[in-house]
């Protein structure tokens, strides 16, 4: 039986509670960390972990021990130095997304990794979702043909008070806007899907909300090796949340909602629908098992499987890093306004927190900080229709 800590008991805790909860033949929560304890209590007693220890310092926790795994759920600006710490510790460690604020945090995390011997994941819940897995499962049987042109809409929509929030709106804090915060979703999902770019260029900007210093919106164009284009739109600016990804193909255009059309030429160039390849792609779907869990959940399970196994989770480390990398890039090139590299380099400001925070342009003042906001909230599509 895994025993489980979770660090940070904000709104997100809840998916991974519920996650763990599903498994209650493989583990049991023994443990809550909060640095407001009354948060921990809370969920405690929401979730009826009669077994949880409340602490209020993840280190007293890692110095008592005496679980397997931790769930990091905290602002993203702690996420590397708790992960590292828990590591270190000798616990295998699922830490939200974005895996950290910078690239060298995130080799920090994975030097930590390799030292300890135990597992780290990022999550990327969406990877385990049927129409994002089945749209990866489509492009890899190149039924479609090689991709051309990728758009990826990562449209949510976020109040002014949202970034009343004390750690939200600040680059320290958070670490960025919503190209490091809503978008490392899609971003994750492109690069599963369609590999690396060579070159980056993007726009940043704050279009609505003057209450923070981080931008509410980034258009990035990615160049690929083999001449073909990307597109990704992070917005929490968005009516509707309407999030995709649409792929043009050689031979089709695929998507996650799924939808599919195929053309063919005529002798001048003009295109006809090719009903046979749409209709073959629809079966293809179609025949492709379905996940027993999807989102948080299925990841969970991944993970739980690979403590229990000692086996590489799906989602690893390597993978957190290069979703940081892309953002990077976006944020390096939007701050210089220039095409820039994918790859970035460790003498480069972008390459460090200090840096980043040194070049990057702050749109607004963050000019409140609350301790809490009321309300739900939404944590993206599930790719099934809009």
């Amino acid at each position: 039986m895994l025993k489980i800590a979770i660090i940070g008991t904000g709104n997100i805790s809840r998916l991974h509670i519920e996650g763990y909860q599903e498994f209650s033949e493989k583990c049991r929560i023994v443990a809550l960390c909060d640095i407001v304890p009354a948060k921990a209590e809370a969920m405690k007693a929401n979730y009826n972990l009669a077994e949880a220890k409340i602490y209020e310092s993840y280190q007293d926790m890692l110095s008592e021990g005496g679980f397997d795994l931790a769930s990091i759920c905290t602002p993203p600006f702690c996420h590397a130095e708790i992960s590292i710490n828990a590591l270190k510790a000798g616990v295998n460690v699922l830490v939200e997304k974005p895996m950290a604020a910078s690239l060298e945090e995130c080799d920090q995390m994975l030097a930590a990794e390799r030292e300890s011997g135990k597992i780290l994941s990022v999550i990327a819940q969406n990877r385990f979702r049927d129409p994002i897995k089945n749209l990866k499962a489509v492009l890899d049987s190149n039924l479609a043909g090689r991709v051309l042109h990728a758009q990826v809409d990562s449209f949510w929509w976020r109040g002014h008070s949202y970034y009343d929030l004390w750690w939200r709106g600040r680059w320290d804090r958070e670490g960025g806007g919503c190209t490091l915060n809503h978008a490392v979703h899609h971003i994750d999902m492109l690069l599963w899907m369609m590999g690396e770019p060579d070159k980056v260029t993007a726009l940043l900007s704050n279009a609505a909300h003057n209450n923070a210093e981080v931008e509410d919106i980034s258009l990035a164009a990615l160049r690929y090796p083999n001449g073909a284009l990307s597109q990704i739109t992070s917005s929490v600016i968005h009516h509707g949340e309407e999030q995709q990804l649409i792929f043009q193909c050689e031979k089709a255009r695929i998507s996650a909602p799924w939808q599919v059309y195929a053309s063919i030429s005529q002798p001048n160039g003009f295109p006809v629908e090719n009903k046979e390849l749409a209709g073959q792609l629809d079966d293809f779907v179609t025949a492709l098992p379905q996940l027993n869990y999807e989102g948080h959940t299925a990841q969970i399970e991944d993970v739980l499987k690979a403590v229990e196994n000692g086996t590489r989770p799906s989602v690893g480390g390597i993978d957190g890093r290069r979703t940081i990398a892309l953002i990077c890039a976006i944020y390096r090139a939007g701050t210089l306004k220039r095409e820039t590299a994918f790859t970035i380099d460790k003498d480069d400001d972008f390459y460090t927190v200090e840096g980043i925070l040194k070049s990057v342009p702050r749109f607004f003042e963050k000019t409140a900080s609350v301790d809490e906001l009321g309300g739900t909230i939404t944590v993206g599509s599930n790719y099934k229709y809009f």
